[in-house]
Order: structure tokens, then C-alpha cells, then sequence
């Protein structure tokens, strides 16, 4: 049994020996057709790859920012006086005048104190009459009493007290003026505080027109002095606010042109630019505020909308670019594989990248032109042997691979 087993064994090895042989014959056969003859009888084996050509033209480095749109301004108001809320003109989405009559108070206490006001007023102009008759006498008796002591009837002390009486009647009639005054200006806060009662809208830029917003009570309530009824909004133009990270932040400056887009009007471009750009950098995200006007004519954007803005940060009008999976790393440095002019070989050029764009990377530097290696390019080397994958497939007249 055992003889037979090592029968078994010695053959199954002479198989496999002979097998391995075929095996070996038939690989260098093949690998023949991919050898390429370099310096004499030594051969090296070239490498399959893909490559695309270097090309010039147009470039743009783009970023597209999320944020939210707000109101460019915002009034909100409220009554100077407080009071029970009669009427309200206006209601949600109404469009507004400035220095409207948008809401009015019950106006009974103002009118009272408006009365109340104009009654003292009528009191002291009538004091006034009084002080005026009583002084003209004291200035006669005054009078009198000087020709009775030039002439020696009237003591000196008749004289003195008729001088006083005299002053004391003037002063009292500017007493009474004053009082005018007080009881006038009394009136006119009176009618201001009556003005209150209709509470209007009088905002303080140049705007003609904004929109109510938000709607704070109803007719019938009653409110306390600066208690905010209504908040009025201008959003055409609209404020779009992005925050942006220091990376792009250097690229950026005021008036640059952005487009904007939202979810809630898919496929529709809303033209914008850069209004403001924050200072300061929040030190929870490392995010700076920027603000961007954003045209709204037909009121499609409202605030709280969510945006994206995508703006142009650098644009090269004659660029030099490749496919970006064309750079490779070698050594710490970036660069591509030039196809030399016999196009069997490559050479390895350093270079320095620039925009990308839509699978495209900007590059320069000396000798990148004609075509790059575009697939395959780990297995080169500086001065490695290729094959162009198409070319030796048109070759063997093998079906052109489709990219």
C-alpha cells in the first residue's frame, strides 16, 4: 500500500513540474509583446496607461456658502402712550406706508385731558387781564401820589407805598404770564398725548413702503406704553448672511457678484453682492459674518428662507489644466507625467497646482504640455516605458475602450 502511495506522489509531482514549465513558456511568450528594447539587447517592460491632454483656457475657483436670508431692516411698533387697542389698519403681509396710521387707542382720558388743559389755559389768559387792569391802576395811583408830593400834600411815605403797590401789581402780572405759559405748553402735551392714541408708522429711512411681519395683539386688548403692537419689514433688497471659514475667507470682498438659490423656488437664480464682511472671526465655529444684498423685486424671498450663494473667489482667463487624477506624488512634491514625443515614454514634471474646477486643476510649470498620464501613473517612474492603452488596442484591432 504504501509503495503505491509513493508512486502516486511521484507522479503528481512530475505533473505539476511539467505543468509549471508550460506554464512559464506561455508567460514569457505574452509578455514578449509588451517589452520594449531600451540601450542594446536589454529590454524593459512597458507600462499600460491612459492619458488626456494638457489644455488651456478659462478658469474659476467657486465656493458655495449655505446661510439664511434676514430683513434688510426692521421697524416695530408701538404705541408712545398705553391704552385699550380700537382699531388695527393692518394685518399680516400687508404692505405699509411710511407714517401710516396702523393702529388707534381708545382716546377718552386724552380727550378729557385735552379739555382739561384748554380750560386752565383760558383761566390764566384771564388772570392775565386781571394783572394787566390792576397794574394799570397802581401805575396811575403811583402817579398821582409823585405830583401830591412834589407839591407837599403826600408824605414821602405815601409815596413809598404807593411805589410799592406798584411793583407788587407787575410782578403779579408776570406771575400770571407764566402761567399762560405753563397752562399753553400743558395743551400742547395734552394734544401730543392725544396724537398718540393713533399710532403710526414712521420708520426713518429713505423706504416708501415695507411689510408687516408679525402681528403681536388684536382689537381689544389693552396695552401698556411701548408694548410692541406690529414689526414691519423692508426685504426688498433682502440681506442673505453666509459665515465663512478663514480659508476662503482672504479671497472675499465687498461688491463681489454671488447668485443665490433656495429650495423654495428650485431652479430659479437670484442675483446678489457682497455688502459686509465681519471683522472678527466667532471663536466658537472660527466662522466670519458676511452679508450680501440680494435684489427682490417680486418679494419671492422672505426671511428665515434658507439660501445657498455661490460666489466666483479668483478667475483665470488663460489657464493651463489637466484632469486632476493626472497629479501625483513623488517625494513630497506634486506633478504629472508628460508623455515624451515618442509616446513610449514619460517624464515626471514638478508643478504647482491652482484652481480646480469641475474635475480640472490648474497647474504651471516648465515642459507641461501635450499629453499626461491619467490612469496607471503609480507604476511609472521618471523615464518609464509605457503603452498607450487606446493606441494598442486600435493596434490589435481590439474594440476601443469607451470612457
Amino acid at each position: 500500500m504504501s509503495r503505491v502511495s509513493g508512486k502516486f506522489t511521484i507522479s503528481l509531482a512530475v505533473a505539476l513540474l511539467i505543468t509549471g514549465a508550460v506554464g512559464w513558456f506561455l508567460f514569457e511568450q505574452l509578455d514578449q509583446q509588451d517589452r520594449t528594447p531600451v540601450r542594446g539587447k536589454r529590454t524593459v517592460r512597458a507600462v499600460p496607461v491612459e492619458v488626456a491632454p494638457v489644455q488651456r483656457g478659462p478658469m474659476k475657483l467657486e465656493r458655495t456658502f449655505s446661510g439664511a436670508l434676514e430683513a434688510r431692516a426692521q421697524f416695530v411698533v408701538a404705541p408712545k402712550v398705553g391704552g385699550r387697542v380700537e382699531r388695527i389698519y393692518v394685518n399680516l403681509a400687508d404692505t405699509v406706508e411710511r407714517g401710516q396710521v396702523v393702529a388707534e387707542l381708545d382716546n377718552d382720558e386724552y380727550v378729557q385731558a385735552v379739555a382739561q388743559a384748554r380750560a386752565n389755559l383760558e383761566v390764566a389768559e384771564a388772570n392775565v387781564a386781571g394783572a394787566k387792569s390792576a397794574l394799570d391802576i397802581a401805575t396811575r395811583e403811583l402817579e398821582r401820589t409823585r405830583r401830591l408830593r412834589e407839591r407837599g400834600i403826600a408824605s414821602e411815605s405815601q409815596f413809598d407805598a404807593a411805589r410799592a403797590n406798584h411793583l407788587d401789581k407787575k410782578s403779579q402780572l408776570e406771575v400770571t404770564k407764566a402761567l399762560v405759559n405753563r397752562a399753553q405748553s400743558a395743551l400742547r402735551s395734552a394734544n401730543i398725548r392725544l396724537g398718540y392714541t393713533k399710532v403710526t408708522a414712521g420708520w426713518g429711512d429713505a423706504t416708501e413702503r415695507r411689510i408687516v411681519a408679525e402681528r403681536y395683539v388684536d382689537e381689544g386688548e389693552t396695552v401698556a406704553a411701548n408694548a410692541p403692537l406690529l414689526r414691519i419689514v423692508e426685504i426688498d433688497p433682502v440681506t442673505a448672511v453666509v459665515f465663512v471659514t478663514e480659508r476662503d475667507y482672504a479671497l472675499l470682498s465687498t461688491h463681489q457678484p454671488a447668485v443665490l438659490s433656495t429650495d423654495a423656488f428650485p431652479g430659479k437664480r437670484f442675483e446678489g453682492r457682497i455688502e459686509r464682511i465681519a471683522p472678527i472671526f466667532r471663536e466658537a465655529t472660527r466662522q466670519a459674518r458676511v452679508e450680501l444684498t440680494v435684489a427682490n423685486r417680486e418679494l419671492l424671498l422672505k426671511p428665515g428662507m434658507f439660501i445657498r450663494a455661490t460666489v466666483v473667489l479668483n478667475r483665470v482667463e488663460d489657464a493651463t489644466y489637466v484632469p486632476e487624477q493626472a497629479l501625483t506624488l513623488r517625494n513630497g512634491e506634486s506633478g504629472v507625467f508628460v508623455v515624451n514625443a515618442d509616446g513610449r515614454s514619460v517624464t515626471w514634471r514638478k508643478v504647482k497646482t491652482g484652481i480646480r474646477d469641475a474635475g480640472r486643476v490648474q497647474v504651471s510649470g516648465e515642459g507641461v504640455s501635450g499629453k499626461v498620464v491619467v490612469l496607471g501613473q503609480h507604476l511609472l517612474k521618471d523615464k518609464s516605458a509605457i503603452t498607450i492603452a487606446d493606441e494598442a488596442a486600435a493596434a490589435s484591432g481590439a474594440p476601443r475602450k469607451r470612457r
